[in-house]
């Protein structure tokens, strides 16, 4: 239970790093690392397990996440809270830790608390006074992390109650990189975005839809905090927390298979890579991080074909389409694209800029979109 609530995961088997990328450390790094990149694997397939026998429960008795509540004996203050929690290496079992700092204290001096506390403060700030969103869930859910997750643990996860975060330093990320990165937070808070709306299935292509939302909204996070227009920015998600062996990005939104050493996200449909939704890392639930660069390109070539600030142009048809109750949870790629198209439409009008961008976007990647009317 984690402030007066317990929500357990719909299935989302969310962490930024690819376990492409942690099989190649495993195979390839020395002793240390490999041993690192082994027990991130094997935590990461613990907690799936955990997560997928929830799911099997709340679909049998109708659930969702937020029919799932347990009042404490003595009611959380009302509205949302920011609350940090240190694990001190321990497991899933010791979440959420030790609080270290809340809503109204002061910065805790620990780095990995405070960019934690810092990074879910500007994701909340930003779905509120972009899209008028009250928190995760629409409905003002408390924002808790936990730091210093296991020992060396590569990698960052929502686990559809609170974000929890490991220290890296076991061969993928610089250590303290993954609460460093603001678009890696808002990546994974993000994820809850969509488990609390389109709730969209992690395996194939739409979880690789799931994958990409969390990019997008993840890449604008960003570039509203720094005032970046769409044309001058990366478009890189975890840039310069990788170990600089390996490359300068987790991914590139614009250039799909250029940010690491290995990298193998197709640009387009030509390369999509068709993979087995199963249990086996090395198939990345039928390829959701790998094919979530097909959907990432469309949205930001879209983006950069119109210039500006990307979250008042494209961020809203993407917002829209997440939110709005159409996008259905087993969506594939042209379903979405089509949809991005009416809302673009609805939005700025028939055959507007905003609209022919949209449309430019995914003909780019080489989805087929249905016929133009006009």
């Amino acid at each position: 239970m984690v402030s007066g609530r317990l929500v357990p995961v719909i299935g989302c088997r969310c962490g930024i790093a690819p376990p492409s990328l942690l099989l190649a450390v495993a195979e390839r790094g020395d002793a240390a690392a490999r041993d690192a990149a082994l027990r991130t694997l094997l935590t990461s397939a613990a907690l799936r397990s955990r997560r997928a026998t929830l799911s099997v429960t709340l679909r049998r008795f109708g659930l969702s996440p937020a029919d799932v509540a347990f009042l404490p004996a003595q009611a959380p203050a009302a509205g949302p809270d920011n609350t940090v929690y240190d694990v001190a290496g321990g497991d899933e079992a010791a979440l959420p830790g030790r609080r270290v700092r809340g809503t109204t204290d002061p910065p805790s001096g620990d780095p990995a608390v405070d960019e934690a506390f810092d990074g879910a403060a500007s994701t909340a700030a930003f779905y509120r006074e972009v899209f008028g969103r009250d928190s995760i869930d629409g409905r003002g859910l408390d924002l808790v992390s936990s730091v210093h997750f296991g020992q060396r643990y590569d990698n960052a996860f929502w686990n559809g109650d609170q974000m929890v975060y490991g220290d890296g330093g076991g061969g993928v990320f610089v250590a303290g990189g993954l609460t460093r990165s603001p678009d890696v937070i808002a990546h994974e808070l993000t994820h809850g975005v969509t488990q609390f709306s389109a709730g969209l299935a992690y395996r194939g292509q739409s979880g690789a839809l799931n994958e990409s939302f969390s990019d997008v909204f993840g890449a604008l996070v960003t570039q509203r905090a720094r005032g970046q227009d769409a044309r001058a920015a990366s478009w890189l998600i975890g840039e310069g927390i990788l170990e600089p062996s390996l490359g300068r990005a987790l991914r590139s939104m614009i250039a799909p298979g250029t940010a690491y050493a290995g990298d193998d996200q197709p640009a387009d449909m030509d390369a999509y890579v068709d993979l087995p939704a199963d249990d086996d890392p090395r198939n990345d639930d039928g390829g959701v991080h790998v094919n979530s660069g097909i959907p990432n390109r469309a949205f930001a070539e879209a983006a950069r074909t119109l210039g500006g600030r990307a979250w008042e142009t494209v961020g809203p048809v993407w917002y829209e389409v997440l939110t709005g109750g159409r996008l259905r949870p087993t969506a594939d790629f042209a379903a979405c694209a089509a949809l991005t198209v009416t809302v673009a439409g609805e939005r700025y009008g028939e055959g507007s800029a905003q609209q022919d961008a949209v449309r430019g976007g995914w003909e780019a990647v080489k989805v087929r979109l249905p016929a133009d009317p006009r």
